[in-house]
């Protein structure tokens, strides 16, 4: 007997990291990325989805398979400080900062606690409703993925002989499952060595749908994760046409499973969507760098190999292009104080504190303030409300008839809001402007390319492509992806 889920389109979803409108225009007009082409040419092309904040691919992820922004998926950013544990939770930034944090507890983080401890079981992700409702799903080097399936992920040796970390830990995850070496579908062994990232590259999440594809085992949804483009683009810059042409070549590839191209359509809902922008980085190296360690050197900050001291008064979690500050003894040190100091950099555009439930914003560009909480007369693009007081150039805000445009920083208000909701501490929330990234003791560095974090639209605009379907999400941000996803599934 044929179910009614095996005869309707299945849903794969591509999320290549930092898809982005100019990259993507610049490959298809020199004729090198037709499989990107085919898919615009077949279906809808939406070049301005915005991301949540800040704009790292955790943050993102979480808010797309649970559809909530970080005040309630509780995933902050990339580095965050974790004040119940005293300490600096790192899932990847670079391998200096997690040598010096401590390789096992950062492979624990990064393998285990970002699904399992750090993002809410408040709410529940897609894998999870669509299990409960008996429709199964998959996930292929997602690096968010919780599902309802007991497994054990298989850390390759030498990555547990380097770190500790033990051979084996028990996760959760949806019915068909891939991550990289530690867990595949595909029982050839293919492009899962160290040398590969273990697996983590775009090659082998194009073999895993493939095979799936061969098997006739595509699920009703499929979310694949292509992680190569991000650092080519941070290497490269914005218009990166060889990193846009490799992944193209990957889609090809999943193209070529079928028949004909056509027929990948017939079958399927296709949506390759981008998940974070990158803001271009001056190639003067010295202008570039916002050594955050230099701007607040009158502070004791607390040192990597070290961790948490008495002595120490602030912590720096740097993102990239965003960073949290946080304060160690709210007595000692005052983040008004701290604040008044990066306002003095004009390098800096959007400087942030909460005082219970209203956010101030202050720049290192525009004179005075802004504040804003939610609930008030103003009503954006999105349908949220909220009260405006202050300097509304700080965050680029258009205003008529009380009616809110958001212009250089998409849904900004929202974003920033549920940045200082996601978790426990004081802190000041920090982006830079185009050009520009903030750096802390291990941080990486992008002079000449490309990078993200950040609130403005260069960080925060993505591309994304729907063929398939002519229903769309109720607005063009991550945010609302996972309840169109549900409709599409259960429709």
């Amino acid at each position: 007997m044929i179910s009614e889920h095996s005869q309707k389109k299945k849903v794969i979803m591509l999320i290549v990291d930092t898809l982005m409108d100019s990259s993507l225009q610049a490959a298809i007009k020199a004729g090198k990325a037709p499989a990107f082409q085919f898919f615009i040419e077949n279906g809808y092309y939406f070049p301005d989805v915005v991301s949540p904040f800040p704009t790292m691919s955790v943050t993102v992820d979480s808010t797309l398979l649970t559809g909530v922004n970080s005040d309630k998926h509780k995933v902050p950013g990339l580095v965050w400080y974790n004040q119940q544990e005293k300490r600096i939770v790192n899932y990847g930034s670079h391998v200096r900062e997690l040598f010096k944090l401590g390789l096992k507890q950062s492979m624990e983080d990064i393998l285990f606690n970002l699904n399992h401890v750090h993002l809410s079981k408040q709410h529940k992700t897609i894998h999870e409703i669509l299990k409960d409702k008996g429709i199964q799903t998959a996930s292929i080097n997602a690096l968010l993925y919780r599902g309802s399936n007991s497994i054990q992920l298989k850390i390759p040796f030498l990555l547990s002989m380097l770190t500790g970390i033990n051979k084996e830990l028990m996760a959760y995850s949806p019915d068909l499952f891939s991550y990289g070496a530690s867990h595949r579908l595909n029982p050839l062994k293919k492009n899962a060595y160290f040398w590969q990232k273990y697996g983590f590259n775009d090659q082998f999440s194009a073999n895993e749908i493939s095979y799936l594809i061969q098997q006739n085992k595509v699920p009703p949804l499929t979310i694949a994760y292509f992680p190569n483009l991000d650092q080519s683009v941070h290497k490269n810059g914005r218009i990166d046409v060889k990193g846009i042409q490799k992944v193209d070549k990957q889609l090809q590839k999943i193209l070529n499973q079928y028949p004909s191209w056509d027929e990948a359509l017939s079958n399927n809902i296709w949506i390759i969507a981008g998940d974070n922008g990158q803001a271009w980085i001056s190639n003067n190296r010295k202008e570039a760098l916002i050594d955050l360690r230099d701007l607040l050197k009158s502070y004791r900050i607390v040192k990597l190999r070290k961790g948490i001291t008495a002595q120490d008064e602030i912590v720096l979690c740097v993102n990239e292009r965003m960073a949290f500050i946080y304060t160690l003894n709210d007595q000692k040190v005052r983040l008004n104080e701290i604040a008044g100091i990066l306002q003095k950099d004009n390098r800096i555009d959007v400087i942030a504190l909460k005082n219970e439930k209203t956010i101030t914003v202050t720049s290192g560009i525009h004179s005075g303030y802004l504040k804003f909480h939610p609930e008030g007369d103003y009503v954006d693009t999105y349908g949220q409300s909220w009260f405006l007081e202050g300097n509304t150039e700080i965050l680029d805000l258009s205003i008529t008839d009380k009616r809110i445009k958001y212009r250089n920083y998409p849904d900004a208000l929202a974003r920033l809001y549920s940045s200082f909701f996601s978790h426990e501490g004081e802190y000041i929330i920090v982006s830079a402007k185009p050009g520009y990234e903030f750096i802390g003791e291990g941080s990486p560095t992008h002079v000449g390319g490309a990078s993200h974090g950040g609130l403005h639209k260069e960080d925060s605009l993505v591309a994304m492509i729907v063929s398939g379907t002519q229903l769309t999400p109720k607005y063009l941000r991550i945010l609302d992806i996972k309840d169109w996803l549900l409709s599409l599934i259960q429709s």
